[in-house]
């Protein structure tokens, strides 16, 4: 049974129209949090050695959304800067592959699932991440934002938020120097680089694309009328998409799909054996069901087209944030983090959108550049890294103050730094569809669930054999020895009592 049309709605992470007001971040004051973390002591001197931190922050784009990572069918110097001239981790996973429990993981470090909605179910999509109530004292004292103020950090924000209330950047004391999410962002940010900011600051970047190829589909399959509103009311987002689709000029369609549009992925048809959750989840959302059985392999393939043309815009406004701290000499005094809240499924199982635990869903960037300071060129393929239990952690170590919110969090600056140390061994992810954890031997061991049925499904994936996800190996001879190890971090670790 589908879920009720608002909760799909809210799924789409589009619930919110384009933004027109602009708030300048010289002039407003933090509020919230920020008045009440007064009580929590002096704030750690500033030093030279605590760089400016910047968080540049996409919206669904999977990890090898950038030409660094060998996808020749776009180009992304902005982000291939960052992985020249800093370190670019192949295994970061979201902790959940939707906007808003991504983002709250981002503002709390926590795990979605920790909080509970105003019905007191665990926050597993977008709905009840929205739905999150007033904030527990221990978590109040322990979110990014209180941890950064006590460390002397001025705090900015800009662009999406998609958060509940309690959890706004100006709730937490944030500077929200413009909700624009897109080009206007980039030159705000840019703006205040350029300002020579006197005081140590982190700011967060949070820009709205790759996110608009979400409309081709619901454009094209809008049945009832409040999907034909959600178009009516993304004129930014649909025209953006519509330039992102159009072919170079001169080339004739022929032409097209054979010299310039990216083929369709190794992994294009469904899994051998798909979850009974996913067909739930796709039979759920009319406009994902009708694509997968109604596009054809030139649509799919115009979808990844136009996927990279907005992967290549959004590179392109982040650009603008590196001009800014080159040309203001600010780049040896500066960490810059990169990631996305979640990926696309980009064809891949016939699917587009996200919320799944496949890999193009799941798995996001994550990049640091700090020039001069980490390790140039370096590409981590050893390291779980999640994005959401790790940046809080991260930032904080770098700016001078040891923090914890999930104990299962990990600061990354000894493997930034080139330090060997002793690391996590498995890494939990939440969904929509179920929960996984992955390990360090590239298996993803999966249980399944769907809100409206009661059986769970376990599979076991191996991304060394199979990595592109086609099949699953959980009835295979060699499975006899890693089931039972995740299942046990599943119940121990990941997810005790679940």
């Amino acid at each position: 049974m589908p879920y009720p049309i608002f909760a799909v709605i809210l799924a789409f992470c589009t619930l919110f129209p384009p933004r027109e007001v602009e708030k300048v971040a010289a002039t407003k004051k933090g509020t919230g949090a920020a008045n009440r973390n007064a009580k929590h002591g002096p704030a750690v001197p500033h030093a030279s050695s605590r760089p400016n931190i910047i968080y540049i922050f996409t919206d669904q784009q999977h990890r090898d959304m950038m030409s660094a990572a060998g996808n020749p069918w776009l180009k992304t110097p902005a982000m291939d800067y960052l992985a020249a001239n800093g370190v670019r981790f192949t295994r970061a996973y979201t902790t959940n592959p939707v906007c808003s429990p991504a983002r709250v993981s981002l503002m709390t470090g926590r795990m979605p699932g920790y909080f509970r909605d105003n019905k007191g179910q665990p926050v597993t999509e977008n709905v009840g991440a929205m739905r999150i109530g007033k904030l527990s004292p221990e978590v109040e004292s322990t979110t990014l934002a209180t941890w950064l103020k006590r460390a002397g950090y001025r705090l900015l924000f800009g662009g999406k938020e998609h958060l509940p209330p309690s959890l706004t950047p100006e709730a937490q004391g944030f500077e929200d120097f413009t909700d624009d999410e897109r080009g206007q962002l980039a030159e705000r940010a840019a703006e205040y680089i350029r300002s020579q900011p006197k005081d140590p600051y982190f700011m967060v970047v949070s820009l709205i694309n790759p996110h608009d190829i979400c409309y081709m589909a619901i454009r094209d399959f809008a049945s009832t009328e409040q999907e034909k509103r959600l178009v009516s009311t993304g004129a930014e987002e649909i025209e953006t998409l519509d330039r992102a689709m159009k072919r170079p000029a001169g080339v004739s369609e022929a032409e097209f799909f054979e010299k310039y549009c990216p083929p369709l992925p190794p992994n294009y048809e469904p899994q051998k054996g798909e979850p009974r959750a996913i067909k739930n989840y796709i039979a759920s959302r009319n406009f994902q069901q009708a694509a997968r059985e109604q596009y054809t392999d030139k649509d799919w393939r115009t979808h990844r087209w136009a996927y990279c043309r907005l992967t290549e815009t959004v590179d392109s406004q982040i650009q603008t944030i590196l001009n800014a701290l080159r040309e203001s000499g600010q780049e040896e005094n500066t960490l810059i983090l990169y990631s996305s809240d979640h990926g696309d499924m980009d064809a891949a199982h016939r699917l587009e959108h996200k919320s799944l635990l496949y890999e193009e869903s799941a798995g996001v960037p994550f990049l640091a550049m700090w020039k001069g300071h980490l390790r140039a060129g370096t590409v981590d393929s050893t390291h779980l890294v999640s994005s959401g239990l790790d940046l809080l952690p991260t930032v904080c170590d770098f700016a001078g103050i040891t923090a914890k919110a999930d104990p299962r969090g990990r600061s990354l600056r000894p493997l930034l730094e080139g330090k060997k140390v002793p690391w996590r061994q498995t890494l939990g992810v939440e969904s929509t569809v179920g929960r996984m954890v992955v390990d360090a031997q590239r298996h993803k061991y999966i249980r399944y669930a769907w809100p409206e049925d009661d059986k769970t499904e376990v599979q076991l994936l191996d991304l060394t054999r199979d990595p592109y996800e086609t099949t699953h190996f959980t009835d295979d001879p060699g499975a006899k020895a890693v089931l039972p190890r995740l299942s046990r971090a599943f119940d121990e670790l990941w997810f005790p009592n679940k």
